[in-house]
């Protein structure tokens, strides 16, 4: 399996892409704002979208996807996501008031849009890939994710703070290879952080020793302002590890 991150800011500006990552040629996990980076004939070889949750920095992509690529395909783009998720896309975006609802175009025999709702620890199996959510905690209903190519795993947070149920299951995963975790605000902004549900760096510290498997730790959703800031307090924070910046456009082979 490789991991493409398209894009893995909190924010926007120029050189940085809110949320969004491309598994293989096929497969987006979030929507993000980087997505826009691919080529029309990349769009279109995309079959499936698995949302951590409802967020725009997380969807905003997903409409323009679909309008895009929806008339040269086959078939529909498959999107995967908690039924809240799934609910909250369908009364506020695919309404026909902000954007049409694409499960009906051209037709409900034949749309471009196909929602297939997952629950934590149901594991979805496309081609040999297992894709299984993960336990999170946001202020909306949220998973991360675990790939798994069957040789070695990535884990991906999505937006949380600190989850002990997350850390339980990565620890039963024997080959975890990365884990992609989000750091959204410095230890100044704790109490918005809290607010949010994001980590901040000594929060981050707290829980990174509860994870027993090793694993390269690479940090994302951080303030577009405060990034330098932010992993210069992780690192004071964090011993025994030193988790990395994730970056646009970096790969994972796994």
């Amino acid at each position: 399996m490789k991991l493409q991150i398209l894009g893995c800011s909190g924010g926007i500006g120029r050189g940085l892409r809110t949320t969004s990552m491309l598994l293989d040629e096929d497969i987006l996990i979030d929507a993000g704002t980087g997505v826009g980076d691919l080529t029309l004939e990349a769009l279109c070889r995309i079959d499936h979208v698995f949302l951590t949750h409802s967020h725009l920095d997380h969807v905003t992509s997903l409409p323009f996807l679909l309008d895009t690529a929806g008339p040269l395909r086959d078939g529909p783009i498959t999107v995967y996501a908690l039924q809240e998720t799934i609910a909250t896309l369908q009364a506020h975006l695919f309404n026909w008031k902000l954007w049409p609802d694409f499960t009906q175009i051209p037709d409900t025999e034949s749309p471009w849009l196909h929602f297939q709702p997952i629950a934590l620890g149901e594991t979805v199996l496309l081609n040999g890939r297992k894709i299984t959510p993960l336990p999170a905690l946001h202020v909306v209903p949220t998973v991360g994710y675990l790939l798994d190519s069957g040789q070695a795993s990535l884990a991906f947070s999505g937006d949380t703070i600190a989850c002990q149920d997350f850390w339980d299951v990565l620890n039963q995963v024997k080959n975890l290879r990365y884990l992609l975790i989000e750091t959204s605000f410095i230890n100044a902004e704790n109490g918005i952080a809290f607010a949010a549900r994001h980590y901040y760096p000594e929060l981050l510290a707290e829980n990174l020793p509860k994870l027993k498997q090793p694993a390269e730790i690479y940090i994302t959703h951080m303030g577009p302002s405060e990034q330098d800031e932010i992993m210069a307090e992780i690192h004071a924070a964090v011993s025994g590890t030193r988790p990395m910046k994730l970056a646009h456009g970096q790969q994972f082979e796994f």
